[in-house]
């Protein structure tokens, strides 16, 4: 192969490679559907499945389509009795043509449970909050994502 075959097969590949990526920018909404029951009694770092519920369009383009897979982490939880935080999830990575992209998301607190007068003085929560397969959250990306 010579040196100006070389340079074009390069070039091509170059070009459609960054004819391909996209930038979803920070502060989009992701809305997913969680796929697996996430609980406040999970271990902090646990991961979750959900896929992405609806289009992610930019500019008019679709750049990650509804049902692609997603994934998260328990965040913080009421699983070390110490603590007993509420339990918050974040989204850490999607799936894109076959990949996986991680991702930075801000945390959710999905749902609070109740508490009484006399928990809420003493900073006690009640009960355990779960997330069932099939809720919808949204997450705000806190940076962008290249795809």
């Amino acid at each position: 192969m010579t040196n100006k075959t070389f340079v074009l097969i390069a070039s091509v590949a170059l070009w459609s490679a960054s004819s391909l990526a996209a930038t979803i920018p920070a502060d989009t909404m992701l809305t997913v559907e969680t796929v697996s029951l996430v609980s406040s009694k999970d271990a902090v770092g646990r991961t979750f499945e959900a896929k992405i519920a609806q289009d992610v369009p930019v500019k008019g383009t679709v750049l990650l389509k509804a049902g692609a897979k997603a994934f998260g982490k328990v965040r913080s939880s009421r699983a070390n009795p110490r603590k007993n935080e509420p339990l918050t999830v974040e989204l850490t990575s999607i799936s894109v043509n076959g990949r996986n992209v991680a991702i930075k998301t801000d945390s959710v607190e999905p749902g609070t449970s109740p508490r009484t007068t006399r928990q809420v003085r003493h900073g006690i929560t009640a009960g355990t909050t779960v997330i069932n397969p099939g809720t919808r959250m949204q997450f705000r990306l806190a940076q962008p994502v290249n795809l």
